[in-house]
């Protein structure tokens, strides 16, 4: 039986991947920002929406269109999302605010309101950033660690299903995307300039060798089926590595990260 399925953030990396998988044999609203998507979506048989995560007012249109087209959905997966990277001692709050609306806030929200027709599970896309701060991209880190334990929240007080999925470093287009956005965080990093410059350098190493995203959609299509999946899954060495890391105390976490910062930039 077909299932109907929510999908945001489907023009792109995984979310795209996701969206040609389970578009087969299922009912899938697929989100975009760009209008320039919308025909490559209706080809695949999805039925796109219009969704900015970084606006509560298209948040609140994109649900209550979903809503006007069904009154069942089985599965919300929350795909959408950026990275805000830079230093910390400068890095305007406003950016931080930002990173927070779209990554945690808009989740939400957009679920809070899908909610009443909402029968089966939520499939978050979080990351192994979630484990720990990571220098210089630490509001990604904690956008992903708030998204966990909000949504874990939801699901201890509603008894609905939530599946966070923390993949590691994955090939897709975010890491150029990434380093577009912060353009001004890169320059603006005095005192820092080999730090960014190593994070740029890695940013496109990992667009190109990161995990492909076959591996994980392939996940997620089993936890889309599963009747009582674990709340936590984590995809990929470097994912499984951090979440033992992030075991060890924290001011020994902070010690090795320091250490291997100052091994691997010259």
């Amino acid at each position: 039986m077909k299932k109907v399925i929510v999908l945001t953030g489907s023009t792109s990396g995984i979310g795209n991947a996701l969206l040609k998988e389970t578009v087969k044999d299922n009912i899938v609203f697929a989100g975009y920002r760009n209008e320039k998507y919308v025909e490559e979506l209706e080809k695949l048989g999805a039925i796109p929406f219009y969704i900015d995560m970084g606006k509560p007012s298209s948040v609140a249109q994109a649900s209550a269109f979903i809503k006007s087209k069904t009154d069942n959905i089985d599965i919300l997966i929350n795909v959408a999302g950026c990275v805000i990277a830079g230093l910390m001692e400068n890095l305007p709050v406003e950016d931080v605010r930002k990173q927070f609306e779209v990554n945690t806030f808009s989740h939400l929200d957009f679920t809070q309101k899908l909610l009443p027709i909402l029968k089966d599970k939520i499939i978050n896309i979080s990351s192994m950033a979630s484990f720990g701060i990571f220098p210089f991209v630490a509001p990604y880190c904690a956008s992903k660690r708030a998204l966990d334990i909000l949504f874990n929240g939801m699901s201890l007080e509603s008894g609905i299903k939530v599946v966070s999925v923390k993949p590691g470093v994955i090939a897709t287009p975010l890491w150029d995307k990434s380093i577009e956005i912060n353009k001004s965080a890169i320059k603006n990093c005095k005192n820092h300039e080999k730090e960014m410059n190593f994070l740029v350098a890695n940013a496109r190493k990992n667009g190109k060798n990161g995990l492909e995203t076959t591996k994980v959609v392939k996940l997620i299509s089993k936890i889309i089926n599963l009747k009582n999946p674990k709340p936590s899954y984590t995809i990929g060495l470097d994912a499984k590595t951090a979440e033992l890391f992030s075991k060890l105390p924290f001011g020994l976490q902070n010690k090795i990260i320091r250490l291997g910062m100052k091994m691997r930039i010259q």
